[in-house]
């Protein structure tokens, strides 16, 4: 969670401006917040709430990026995440965007397992990203997180249409 945090940060100045070069200055002054730090920052928020009802989880997410949405205006949120944001009744917009699996590192720091590691992970996708590719991404990184951080070894993620459906997505 801190890594994604620092490296969103760090890579901030290069959002729109790639930089393919392992050579460059880390964290220089003009670093900042991005939507997707705000966004993992209120997923943490949510997790501290509890995790153990995916329900209750799921209306804390809301809660929390709406809350940290309004704070930190103008962080880089998408349109339909703006609107999102600000909707009297907040739903899922069927996206299929990277925010899901960039916002998701709090779930594999407090997940006890893998399979309440990818519960969460799911929960917290789809109160915005319900389209199947958009979970699929926060269930990998969440997965890849979890395994990594506990086993030392990169797990083989498999992302592909049966795999998504059967919810196997793990060698």
């Amino acid at each position: 969670m801190l890594g994604a945090l620092i490296g969103d940060i760090a890579g901030s100045i290069y959002e729109w401006h790639n930089h393919k070069s392992k050579d460059f200055p880390f964290l220089q002054p003009q670093c900042r917040m991005t939507d997707d730090s705000i966004m993992t920052t209120a997923i943490a928020a949510a997790v501290l709430e509890g995790i153990d009802d995916l329900d209750e989880f799921k209306t804390n997410v809301i809660t929390q990026m709406r809350d940290f949405g309004a704070r930190y205006p103008g962080r880089g949120y998408g349109p339909r995440f703006e609107r999102w944001l600000t909707s009297p009744e907040p739903q899922p917009y069927h996206s299929l965007g990277n925010g899901s699996a960039m916002r998701v590192s709090p779930v594999a720091w407090a997940a006890e397992s893998l399979p309440q590691c990818l519960a969460l992970a799911k929960a917290s996708a789809e109160v915005t990203h319900d389209h199947p590719d958009g979970i699929a991404g926060a269930c990998a990184v969440a997965a890849s997180a979890v395994l990594t951080g506990r086993t030392g070894r990169r797990p083989r993620i498999l992302i592909g249409k049966d795999t998504r459906q059967s919810g196997d997505m793990l060698e």
